[in-house]
């Protein structure tokens, strides 16, 4: 096995700002994100200003934050081509900010999770392309030397909390910035809510862990065209997205049905969806992330990590 690449480290010691910029869309939790790194580096004893945009995102639209952190900083927003790390909470979003990042020496942290827009598929017809980003990880990674791509909600999954994904990717953001694995678990636990903690500390260490013990490489060679092939064809798409209802969670609010591009979803008798056509579904994951009750999951292809990564849960 190659020797594994660590993410290049952000000194905590220089006078010229550090520049952090965390990008998603609404419900990931990229708010979160920004905030433990600020109190973290107050707390550290350094200037901190917060720029953000979220207020008009809701549940699936774009949301992202600056967090510029040094001895002096003047201003909250980062200019283009100065972001030091670029975290990115979902793949297409990441890709849209990347001219931000420093080209030469920045950091590129990625969940490969697809949120795709109806926009996205503007053609309806079966085969059709899709209008969402096609670029596959290791094209990324070929273009971006210093980039780290994970499936993180899968691996928030795993640990029976999918709602932790963006601890998961702070944990790979602490490997790339100088403080310690115990600074940051003690702003986690203070932010996050009280019942969550012990989870939230336990996502943090995987994401570490695997960033720590990252083989770019493997992770090159198992997902080559996985994003394409997913992305960029409605059939294949259709073929591995499974749509997956939990009826005792559905209040049979009818919000999925209307909203389906596809029309896929139905009420049944009892006012509880179901899905009667499959062979339309596109796995957009509109209903998914409209559904107020979490009663619908969309299951697709995900990028796998090393298996290492899933059996230790040690907290460093």
């Amino acid at each position: 096995m190659p020797a594994a690449t660590e993410p290049a480290v952000v000194a905590r010691t220089r006078s010229v700002p550090k520049n952090v910029l965390i990008v998603g869309v609404g419900g990931q939790g990229v708010i979160m994100v920004s905030k433990v790194l600020a109190v973290l580096c107050q707390e550290q004893g350094f200037e901190v200003k917060q720029s953000e945009v979220h207020g008009m995102a809701k549940r699936g639209g774009s949301v992202f934050s600056h967090v510029r952190f040094g001895e002096q900083v003047y201003s909250p927003v980062i200019p283009r081509g100065k972001v030091d790390v670029l975290v990115a909470l979902e793949w297409a979003e990441g890709l849209r900010w990347l001219p931000y990042l420093n080209q030469r020496r920045g950091t590129f942290i990625a969940d490969t999770q697809h949120i795709i827009p109806p926009f996205a598929c503007r053609n309806r017809n079966r085969g059709a392309h899709s209008a969402y980003v096609c670029e596959s990880v290791s094209e990324v990674m070929e273009q971006v030397p210093n980039s780290f791509a994970l499936d993180a909600v899968g691996m928030a999954t795993e640990l029976g909390v999918p709602r932790a994904a963006n601890t998961v990717l702070l944990g790979i953001l602490s490997a790339a910035l100088d403080f310690s694995a115990a600074d940051w678990q003690s702003v986690i636990s203070q932010l996050v809510p009280p019942k969550t903690v012990e989870a939230n500390l336990q996502a943090f260490a995987q994401g570490r862990d695997w960033a720590l013990h990252f083989d770019r490489e493997s992770v090159k060679s198992a997902c080559v065209g996985l994003l394409r092939n997913a992305a960029g064809n409605l059939d294949n798409v259709a073929d591995l997205s499974r749509v997956e209802i939990t009826e005792a969670w559905c209040k049979g609010c009818d919000i999925c049905v209307k909203f389906c591009p596809e029309r896929c979803l139905q009420l049944n008798a009892r006012q509880v969806v179901e899905m009667v056509h499959a062979e339309r579904c596109t796995g957009c994951r509109m209903c998914e992330w409209l559904c107020p009750d979490f009663a619908i999951a969309v299951h697709t292809p995900r990028l796998p990590y090393p298996a290492t990564v899933r059996d230790n849960n040690e907290l460093r």
